[in-house]
């Protein structure tokens, strides 16, 4: 494994280009309004080094809701809070072959969400985040990632009445689901919380800090908690494409429909990218050919 600060400016902006002509292979989210309004030709890239060194290209001023990429660090909150033992009672850690919203899979898996990574794992996570309210466990949730990571997220309210107003179906069937197996407390705070932390947003350098606390932690999350996190990153984070790409590159990855990436190079570094262009299973497609490029030309691979 060579180490990321090898790279050149030259290469660097060649990646970026050859990753912006496959755009068009991709669509903007229409899951809100709101969504919809993002060119599909931004992209933006961040990435944060172990020896301190960061890379910054493209459209680095767009702020863009973290969406799914969210779930990574609920997981890693709750882990913290509450430790392992008891996160994994409510979540498996099983990869799905179906798609993030399947109603279908969590009826075959008798209510247990197969991981945290689709809709009804996070929504089985977000009922149990601390706080008394939606607001204030997104508040909280919120402050301790700006805090623990330097990071400026927060939450975009315009994008939050846009979700409200076009509440997933698919999502209130599967919270009824997980509340008729036991699985949720309330369906109703369950799935505002969600509603609230996938509409936390922010620019692509603070997806690549929160992404450092994945990479190298600083001492400021548990090693253990870390570790947990990446691997269900890299078996289910990119959905039913997750086998696909921890084959073609070897990277702990989560992505989101707001066109939010993450890849993460333990003990080395985080490398962030934003395209709101998504694939048919809901995967950034400038973002994961990007990220390609870079892990085969820097043999980035975790299994050498």
């Amino acid at each position: 494994m060579k180490s990321l600060p090898a790279i050149t400016p030259t290469e660097l902006s060649t990646w970026v280009e050859q990753a912006k002509s496959h755009v068009d292979r991709g669509r903007v989210a229409d899951r809100t309004p709101r969504l919809n309004m993002a060119n599909p030709y931004w992209f933006a890239l961040h990435i944060c080094c172990v020896t301190g060194q960061t890379y910054s290209v493209g459209d680095t001023a767009c702020v863009f809701p973290l969406m799914s990429v969210i779930k990574a660090f609920s997981l890693l909150y709750l882990l913290e809070n509450f430790g392992a033992e008891r996160v994994l009672q409510w979540v498996g850690v099983e990869p799905s072959q179906a798609p993030f919203n399947s109603l279908d899979q969590l009826i075959a898996d008798r209510g247990y969400p197969r991981n945290p990574m689709i809709n009804s794992g996070a929504i089985t996570l977000a009922d149990k985040l601390p706080g008394e309210n939606p607001s204030d466990r997104t508040q909280q949730f919120c402050q301790w990632l700006n805090q623990l990571a330097g990071c400026q997220l927060k939450l975009d309210e315009l994008m939050l009445a846009s979700v409200r107003l076009t509440r997933s179906p698919a999502n209130q069937a599967i919270a009824n689901y997980l509340t008729k197996t036991q699985y949720l407390d309330n369906p109703e705070i369950a799935l505002d919380t969600y509603e609230q932390i996938c509409c936390l947003s922010g620019k692509v350098e603070d997806l690549a800090l929160i992404g450092k606390l994945l990479a190298f932690g600083d001492g400021l999350v548990s090693a253990k908690h870390r570790q947990i996190v990446n691997a269900v990153m890299l078996t289910c984070g990119l959905y039913e494409a997750s086998a696909e790409f921890a084959v073609r590159i070897g990277l702990p990855m989560k992505s989101g429909i707001g066109g939010g990436l993450l890849a993460i190079v333990p003990g080395q570094g985080a490398i962030a990218c934003y395209s709101p262009a998504l694939d048919t299973v809901g995967n950034p497609v400038a973002g994961l050919a990007f990220v390609e490029t870079l892990a085969q030309h820097l043999e980035l691979s975790i299994f050498g």
